[in-house]
């Protein structure tokens, strides 16, 4: 098989494979494009954004309790171990310890109010998730050609994507290069076939010696104008 055959049927599939991705990208844009949808999707990012915020809340407020205790624990340690014995001593670490419980309540009550928050801003990012699921479904229920033709096109891309793999495995590393920069270059269409004549890209017409060269099976031949590789059946 001559190179620039191998690279024709490489840009058949991948042309194929360029207008599937555009369309997929039309319908996207169409079932996306719904203000009910878009209604529900910034609510959901709300309502996520506050539950990330309630939870690292909620998070803090516990750890700060947790200190709290190992404070107390420590200080009825030292209280009640036997190693104090001074009574003024003994009185302050009595009261630093009645201190530490008071603020041990306040903790508690920021913990407890954090916790009713982070519930409550799980409830409401739960129900965000559910009337974006719900705005999703109803908006591909009256799209419903636009979702069958999505899967449909998936089902191919999924197809040409095996294609692909096996047209570039035809083709070798060196000429695949110079091909991926031209498509770059050429948005997207690297290689063209000789019709009437011509070039099927820019309509250039070519000699017949020209032609010829475009027919060789161990090189490339470039249209004089446009620079894409031609391809002679």
């Amino acid at each position: 098989m001559s190179v620039s055959l191998g690279l024709h049927r490489l840009q058949q599939v991948d042309s194929h494979r360029d207008r599937i991705r555009a369309r997929l990208k039309a319908i996207e844009e169409t079932l996306q494009a719904d203000d009910a949808i878009r209604s529900a999707q910034q609510t959901f990012a709300a309502s996520e954004s506050a539950e990330k915020t309630a939870e690292r809340d909620l998070r803090f407020a516990e750890a700060e309790s947790v200190k709290q205790r190992v404070k107390i624990e420590q200080a009825e340690s030292s209280l009640y171990g036997g190693q104090v014995r001074n009574p003024k001593e003994l009185q302050d670490l009595q009261d630093e310890i009645a201190s530490l419980k008071r603020h041990l309540i306040t903790l508690e009550n920021r913990e407890f109010d954090a916790l009713s928050m982070s519930e409550a801003a799980e409830a409401e990012y739960q129900i965000a998730q559910a009337e974006l699921d719900k705005a999703r479904a109803s908006a591909a229920s009256q799209h419903v050609d636009l979702t069958v033709e999505r899967e449909t096109l998936q089902k191919d891309s999924e197809r040409l994507t095996l294609e692909h793999k096996a047209a570039i495995g035809a083709v070798p590393q060196s000429i695949l290069q110079i091909y991926e920069q031209l498509r770059e270059r050429k948005h997207g269409l690297a290689v063209v076939a000789i019709q009437d004549s011509a070039c099927a890209a820019c309509g250039s017409a070519l000699t017949p010696a020209q032609q010829q060269s475009a027919r060789s099976a161990s090189q490339l031949f470039y249209c004089p104008t446009c620079g894409r590789i031609l391809y002679a059946s």
